[in-house]
């Protein structure tokens, strides 16, 4: 499965209709230049171990595997047990089929027919935690190879005397050895170690909590990095 551009986000609407297909894509179009239709619960599959999706929109009644057997089956895969699922129906359904959506894992369930603002706000909420987890993920990155790239280069050794070392100049016998330099910046280094394991942390629950900050913890922490680094070079 490749992950697209975050600036993308793309969206996955399933439907056995094609005027429904049609009237969602129409009302989702603005929120984003990708929406990809799927016209049954095992096309939705495919889809989605192809390609990651922002969030996925499916129909509850479909023939073949329902929406609500489509919902268990994304949850339950790894590469798609993450991705928020929206459960639509009609107005004339079972009163617990919304029970029975959030039991299958879907984060939403809405009831045709919706208001278009109401929908493109629902769906915008996802799409927004998807762009920001991608952005987390990449300064994340960013600091791990930081911290994990390659030491400063050792400065080169002074070159011989050109008449031997008879002509090298000594320090006295009495003199005391100089001290070993500290290593620069171990400490910070291993603090901001710790900090980036617990923000990893963070972001693997991120559509569970808050994540509005994190970002700004990332930045300062990359701002740390590259000054201890340039400190190490000097």
């Amino acid at each position: 499965m490749t992950p697209p551009a975050p600036d993308t986000a793309p969206i996955l609407i399933v439907d056995d209709m094609e005027e429904n297909l049609v009237a969602l894509e129409a009302v989702l179009s603005s929120l984003t230049s990708t929406v990809v239709r799927a016209r049954s619960g095992e096309e939705a599959l495919k889809a989605m171990l192809r390609e990651e999706f922002a969030v996925v929109l499916i129909d509850v009644l479909m023939p073949g595997m329902n929406g609500f057997e489509t919902a268990a089956n994304i949850k339950g895969l790894d590469q798609t047990k993450d991705v928020p699922i929206i459960l639509l129906t009609g107005a004339s359904v079972d009163p617990n089929y919304a029970y029975r959506g959030y039991t299958v894992g879907a984060a939403d369930f809405l009831i045709k027919p919706f208001d278009p603002w109401l929908l493109r706000t629902k769906v915008n909420v996802f799409l927004d935690l998807y762009r920001k987890n991608h952005q987390l993920a990449s300064q994340a990155d960013q600091l791990k190879r930081l911290l994990t790239g390659p030491t400063p280069m050792e400065s080169p050794a002074t070159p011989a005397e050109p008449h031997g070392p008879a002509h090298a100049p000594h320090a006295p016998e009495d003199a005391p050895a100089p001290a070993p330099a500290p290593p620069v910046g171990d400490e910070a280094l291993s603090d901001i170690a710790s900090r980036l394991v617990q923000i990893e942390l963070l972001l693997r629950d991120a559509r569970d909590i808050e994540s509005a900050g994190l970002a700004d913890r990332i930045a300062a922490l990359e701002q740390s990095v590259e000054r201890l680094m340039a400190g190490r070079e000097a």
